[in-house]
């Protein structure tokens, strides 16, 4: 079904209990390529461990974690707002860990989970986001669409989760 999810920020209560969901979620994304931070094969208790690190952050108040839901209430994409900033950057936030479910994708959900992200940013007082992604990934799109700014690109800057090198760019947006 295409039906459009249901985006919503989530507390560290509900992500503790929402681990087992989330882990599905990086390890299908890894699985299918994305350069994430993890190396295949991305086991069950590294995903899980991942997932309680991110809940922490959450509890201490270090991040902003949204979820989408699609029409039968499963947890398929996820996007994170860091807000933990050094001292003399208390107006930056870094967007990260852009996750959608390769089931669910091509449904709009990156982008409703960017916009509300953007939304979240505005409500903690953040005026400037960053993120970075694959160089020449198909993200790229989603967020030139999104009004992002390319600042620049750096070659072999992380691994692929297969082992190759791959290129970043990173991207900026002013709120």
């Amino acid at each position: 079904m295409n039906e459009p999810a249901t985006i919503r920020r989530i507390d560290a209560t509900e992500a503790a209990a929402s681990i087992e969901a989330l882990a599905d979620v990086l390890i299908d994304c890894v699985e299918g390529g994305a350069s994430v931070s993890f190396m295949l094969p991305i086991s069950r208790d590294t995903a899980r461990a991942f997932w309680r690190n991110v809940s922490d952050g959450l509890a201490r108040g270090e991040r902003a974690l949204l979820i989408a839901r699609d029409h039968s209430g499963e947890i398929v994409g996820t996007v994170q707002l860091i807000t933990a900033q050094p001292e003399n950057q208390p107006h930056r936030a870094d967007v990260a860990k852009m996750l959608v479910h390769r089931k669910a994708r091509r449904r709009g959900i990156a982008h409703a989970l960017m916009s509300e992200v953007e939304h979240v940013a505005r409500a903690e007082s953040k005026s400037v986001l960053l993120l970075d992604t694959v160089t020449g990934a198909d993200a790229e799109r989603l967020y030139q669409r999104a009004g992002w700014q390319r600042v620049g690109d750096v070659p072999n800057y992380a691994l692929m989760p297969d082992g190759a090198l791959c290129g970043t760019t990173f991207y900026c947006k002013q709120l």
